[in-house]
């Protein structure tokens, strides 16, 4: 609670040692003079800052008309500006010589509901002013105070505010919003509509039902939300809010200290992150979706192109054994022979679809016995090496999506490359599994091939495990696939 930050008998500022002036709002505590005015130019507040740079005490001018209190001494150019503030609810920076006074006026000006608020400072005060003559603000508390607000501010980009809750009006303390935010209001009262009226119509229901809700039940010391705040500039910022909330003595809710964020960058990168997560959730789907049609296309391919028309002529040669009983026995013959071609044909295909349990054949093996039925079809030289690996010690689907990794470059080997030899190695590298699977076929364009659904395949095994995959290659040059796997909690 900032009003609370007073220093104690050694000059170390504690949280609760605040009962030399308990209550007291932002207001009375900064050194820019404030005031604010209604449209028939009544001064309805003045603040201690103001008596001291202008030398006319809050209860000789409050309720009383300003510049029939300034007759002849107000420069005709205040009060130009100050008229010109009423017509427009923007904020008006202006700095004018006023030399009656000796001094220039940095002068902030902002009109809403009927009310014009003045926030300003002359150039010939001191940094902090001289306090000593008033018992209740102790001098070096007041420098202290200062002192907070003006690091705070310097080192974080939070625009703090102290919200009085029971007349709806919030003060935008040392600049933070017109430095975050784009607005010229520094030190000056805020009416809550305005606050309101820069909330994204889209969040402001939520916001203030959810606040509204804190209020009325007074169970909560501290208000927490996130939503659009409109910038001067017409932007939208995402901003993360956070007040403390102060009770009276009948404990309600009275005021609030806090301070708005500015998250913009963090809420697009991570609504980048989720896009690019959707992106990539979609390429491994549609790379599942196409390895499957692709398969049934090839099963559905060698079921009636080659086994069908096998089965069919086995037929035929039944039917004429059941015609021509002198050739029976080679017609039987001939239709056993299309038999037996399509067991073994059937053979092929189940054992690239199902492997054998590597519980029970082991990876090692079935590696090998895939590597065999390869060189039958593939007139390639493949060299398989493994060390360091002991497989009791990997998961049943590790190993199974390493067999699977292995059988998909493998396909790619044998379908693009055009090589002639081939090494795969698997080795143990601290606690990460290495797989390194080379040829020297003709190669690729990297930027071009990432996107095929073999590689797609094996990144999405890979990132199961959360590995890495890693590729070296150039046309004509051969390639080389890297698959690392971490064994944390596999092992």
């Amino acid at each position: 609670m900032v009003n609370q930050l007073l220093p104690d008998a050694n000059g170390i500022i504690k949280p609760g040692n605040g009962n030399n002036y308990p209550g007291k709002p932002i207001t009375e505590i900064i050194t820019n003079g404030f005031f604010t005015v209604d449209r028939k130019w009544t001064v309805k507040y003045w603040n201690k800052a103001a008596e001291r740079i202008m030398g006319v005490q809050s209860k000789d001018i409050v309720g009383k008309n300003l510049w029939k209190k300034f007759s002849g001494i107000l420069p005709l150019d205040f009060y130009a500006v100050y008229h010109k503030a009423f017509l427009q609810d923007v904020p008006v920076h202006f700095e004018k010589y006023w030399e009656e006074m000796d001094a220039w006026f940095d002068v902030i000006t902002y009109y809403c509901d009927n009310t014009l608020s003045v926030s300003f400072k002359s150039s010939r005060q001191p940094a902090h002013g001289n306090y000593s003559t008033i018992p209740e603000y102790p001098a070096q508390q007041l420098k202290i105070l200062n002192q907070l607000y003006r690091f705070v501010t310097e080192v974080t980009n939070d625009c703090i505010w102290e919200w009085d809750l029971r007349a709806k009006e919030l003060f935008w303390i040392d600049g933070g919003h017109k430095r975050v935010f784009g607005y010229s209001i520094e030190n000056a009262l805020i009416p809550q509509s305005y606050w309101e009226s820069r909330l994204h119509p889209e969040d402001k229901a939520g916001v203030l039902t959810r606040l509204n809700k804190i209020i009325t039940e007074g169970s909560e010391c501290v208000w927490e939300d996130e939503y659009r705040f409109k910038k001067a500039n017409g932007d939208y910022a995402y901003v993360h809010d956070r007040g403390h909330i102060i009770y009276d003595g009948n404990n309600k809710p009275s005021r609030m200290i806090g301070a708005t964020q500015d998250i913009t960058g963090k809420v697009l990168l991570e609504n980048k992150f989720v896009r690019e997560r959707q992106t990539k959730q979609r390429e491994i789907t549609d790379a599942v979706l196409t390895a499957l049609e692709n398969e049934r296309t090839n099963i559905g391919r060698e079921l009636h192109d080659n086994l069908g028309q096998v089965l069919a002529v086995a037929k035929m040669y039944i039917q004429m054994a059941q015609k021509w009983e002198m050739k029976r026995e080679l017609y039987l013959e001939k239709s056993c022979d299309c038999i037996v071609n399509v067991m073994q044909e059937i053979r092929k295909i189940s054992k690239a679809l199902i492997i054998p349990g590597t519980d029970i054949i082991g990876l090692f093996d079935n590696i090998k016995n895939l590597l065999h039925d390869f060189s039958i079809m593939h007139p390639i030289k493949i060299e398989f090496t493994y060390n360091g690996i002991d497989e009791k010690n990997l998961d049943e689907k590790l190993k199974l999506n390493i067999f699977r990794i292995v059988q998909e470059q493998l396909n790619n080997i044998f379908k693009h490359a055009k090589a002639t030899h081939a090494t795969i190695n698997l080795s143990m590298q601290e606690n990460e599994l290495v797989l390194l699977i080379s040829d020297n076929g003709e190669g690729c364009d990297i930027l071009k091939e990432k996107n095929g659904v073999g590689i797609i395949n094996i990144r999405s095994r890979t990132e199961l495990y959360n590995g890495r995959v890693m590729i070296v290659s150039n046309p004509g040059e051969g390639y080389e696939l890297k698959v690392v796997l971490p064994l944390k909690g596999q092992t």
